[in-house]
């Protein structure tokens, strides 16, 4: 049978080929420069808007991860909230969602205060209120006292991808892992956020919770990277995107003696292509910031200014009359009123597709 990692003798002296990793290294720590000069030439409240919905994203998607779905307008709400931003529509959300939010927003708003074991046990509290994960009631903000196995597939028949350290030696592993992590070293904060997140995930010191958690340190020690609070980028969401070969990078490296260049590699690789996915955003941004410019003058109802702001963001299928309605809980014809006004303003264009339902997208400006 192999040997996990942390079985071998001072596992956590780990070793990593600095030549199969500097040119993604280099590109990482470029595009994070980049991106973060993209972002400071928003303007103020378009950069508020790009940090708000990469921290949404981030809570989102990493329960997500954990197959916990959680919905995205009660997180932004929380988080817009609790930053003081001032946002259309807030809408109240549940005490998990608030705890989950209260996690996040510690870890990248309080980057720079060291991660002590309160801290963390605290974090650990706030993601499982009530003191049960889904049905099942769990230790919460403590250390595991029990065995902790990784598994999947039907009862009966579970396959096990992983056993944990062992429950009497999660606080000692614990001690030295937060004492690495506060303790300044000669270390790249970008190279400290992937080891930290692959140690945690191999010491699994919680009933539940950890990948959560751990993605939560990779966020703070990235915000640390750049000395910012905000974040622009959510690393979580493109795990989502990657998550199988996630799994399979970190099953394979927990067998490695030591040397987790395999794991750096698939880590920065994955930063890299969340820096990516946020140009794209950063140019939504600056499309709607534009189109607002230019039309802060023009009349505009708040049903229209609904419509129109989703339009700038990830809106699902074709935009109908039915579609309207149902958003704004209109009738059709106040549906197809509001919608002709935008077309004799230039501002939507009925697309020449067919079918029997006109379908409006917006004109080019």
């Amino acid at each position: 049978m192999a040997k996990y990692i942390y079985e071998y003798k001072n596992w956590t002296d780990f070793s990593w080929e600095n030549n199969e990793i500097n040119a993604i290294f280099g590109e990482v720590r470029l595009m994070q420069g980049k991106i973060i000069g993209q972002m400071n030439a928003l303007g103020f409240s378009a950069k508020e808007e790009a940090s708000l919905t990469a921290l949404t994203l981030d809570v989102v998607k990493s329960s997500e991860i954990e197959g916990d779905l959680l919905n995205f307008d009660q997180v932004r709400s929380s988080i817009a909230r609790r930053l003081g931003i001032n946002t259309a529509g807030l809408v109240k959300s549940n005490r998990h969602i608030e705890g989950v939010v209260e996690m996040m927003l510690d870890a990248t708003q309080r980057a720079d205060l060291p991660l002590t074991e309160k801290r963390l046990l605290g974090w650990h509290a706030a993601l499982f209120p009530n003191g049960f994960s889904g049905p099942y009631p769990i230790e919460v903000g403590r250390y595991r006292s029990g065995e902790m196995q990784v598994v999947s597939g039907a009862m009966g028949k579970e396959k096990v991808h992983y056993q944990a350290v062992k429950p009497e030696k999660v606080k000692s592993e614990m001690n030295k892992f937060l004492t690495w992590l506060n303790k300044e070293n000669k270390l790249d904060p970008l190279l400290k956020s992937a080891i930290a997140h692959f140690w945690f995930i191999i010491i699994h010191p919680f009933d539940d919770g950890n990948g959560r958690i751990a993605r939560a340190i990779s966020d703070m020690l990235l915000a640390r990277a750049e000395g910012s609070g905000q974040r622009f980028y959510s690393m979580s969401s493109q795990i989502l995107e990657e998550r199988k070969d996630y799994y399979a990078i970190l099953k394979k490296v927990q067998y490695n003696d030591k040397d987790i260049t395999e794991w750096l590699n698939w880590f920065l690789n994955c930063l890299k292509n969340a820096i990516l996915a946020t140009e794209n955003t950063a140019n939504q941004i600056l499309r709607k910031a534009e189109f607002w410019k230019l039309h802060e003058k023009t009349a505009i109802n708040e049903r229209q200014r609904k419509v129109l702001n989703m339009l700038f963001e990830n809106f699902e299928g074709k935009l109908q009359t039915s579609k309207w309605a149902k958003i704004n809980k209109t009738s059709s014809d106040t549906a197809l009123r509001d919608i002709k006004d935008l077309v004799e303003k230039g501002i939507l264009q009925a697309t020449n597709e067919g079918g029997r339902s006109v379908n409006y997208a917006l004109m080019e400006f």
